[in-house]
């Protein structure tokens, strides 16, 4: 579905990204795995067209990404749950959702989706009217994912999604994206917490300063101590 191949990107001067490459099939989950500074959020944003790839090649479903624009990215139906929420604080809890269907004109499908994400996060819809920047940080995590949904995407790209969550709240993140899984749902997903996401994906990739450092089956890799210690010992 996802195919990144020799992309090089950075900001000015700075190189951020060295020939990378990876691939993610339709309904995989793949972490993107690395220190401070790897990479793995600069990944992120070229593939969204947030940042222009300097080398190499992105192509989705088979198109290529390269020069769109992050507006025609989520066209296609790639959505980014970004690093920090970023939800809009001074809506509801329900605009925030039916903005994140802002592209959408189906509007039968709106709310059928809308409906969804209400069953798959309770506590949205017991909060539906309720400001989003008076949620709790575990809260508005779930709205930034169910705000995603609401494109009906077919590929998320999940950035650091249990970043400062208590360990309860980062247990129901985690279920929410196996659940997402089992839809069918694609994900690339950048976490910090390994083990989680060890246990969440079917394959990884680490980044260490910008280049690939290891790509393989999740299991392999928790398996093998040796493999688990060079690989993030980097951190």
């Amino acid at each position: 579905m996802l195919e990144l191949q020799g992309v090089q990107a950075g900001y000015g001067s700075i190189q951020a990204l060295r020939d990378v490459s990876l691939h993610i099939a339709e309904g995989e989950i793949v972490t993107l795995i690395g220190g401070n500074g790897a990479g793995k959020s600069t990944t992120l944003m070229t593939i969204c067209g947030l940042l222009n790839a300097q080398a190499g090649e992105i192509r989705f479903a088979g198109a290529s990404l390269r020069g769109m624009k992050p507006h025609e990215v989520v066209g296609l139906g790639i959505v980014q749950v970004p690093e920090g929420r970023r939800i809009f604080p001074q809506m509801s809890v329900l605009e925030n959702l039916q903005l994140g269907a802002y592209l959408r004109r189906d509007r039968d499908g709106i709310r059928r989706d809308l409906d969804h994400v209400m069953e798959l996060f309770p506590i949205l819809a017991q909060r539906r009217q309720q400001a989003g920047g008076t949620l709790s940080g575990g809260e508005q995590q779930m709205l930034a994912i169910a705000r995603a949904l609401m494109l009906n995407p077919d590929l998320m790209l999940v950035d650091e999604p249990t970043e400062g969550l208590a360990p309860i709240i980062v247990k129901e993140v985690a279920k929410v994206l196996e659940e997402l899984s089992r839809e069918k749902i694609t994900i690339l997903l950048v976490e910090q917490n390994a083990k989680l996401a060890l246990n969440l994906s079917s394959r990884c990739y680490v980044l260490s300063d910008g280049h690939l450092f290891y790509e393989g089956v999740c299991n392999v890799v928790k398996q093998d101590p040796d493999l688990m210690k060079r690989c993030f010992g980097i951190f």
